[in-house]
């Protein structure tokens, strides 16, 4: 079983930043040590659905939502099975519980909307205040 771990959420000003960091541990269906590849940050509001806001494909190629695009800088480090969410400039819309989540899989072109990732992480909250 994959487990996905946050941490690093927490309360702060708009304007200030944050960095989430996700620890993914475990084996595979197959008896193997899992192993990062793709990666994602979704996020979910109160009240809204829950969003992708940030990708990480297998290939390296990075996505992010128009949103963030400019403040948030996702990282990966396959060494250390870790991945970030670098956040700043945060705004008090950026307020969600965001998780992390590992191994997607497309079923069509679009990076945030065409896609179900394996496993996901159990959330950490991000408040921001005004």
């Amino acid at each position: 079983q994959v487990h996905l771990a946050e941490s690093g959420g927490g309360l702060v000003q708009a304007g200030g930043s944050l960095t989430l960091t996700c620890t993914a541990s475990g084996t595979t269906p197959y008896g193997r040590t899992f192993q990062i590849n793709g990666v994602g940050w979704y996020r979910q509001a109160p009240g809204k659905q829950r969003e992708l806001v940030a990708a990480i494909s297998g290939r390296g190629t990075i996505n992010y939502v128009d949103s963030v695009k400019g403040r948030f800088t996702i990282s990966r480090d396959k060494s250390k099975n870790t991945m970030d969410l670098q956040m700043t400039s945060l705004l008090p819309e950026d307020t969600a519980v965001y998780y992390c989540a590992v191994e997607p899989k497309f079923f069509g072109a679009s990076w945030e909307r065409d896609v179900e990732y394996d496993y996901l992480g159990q959330g950490i909250q991000v408040t921001v205040s005004s």
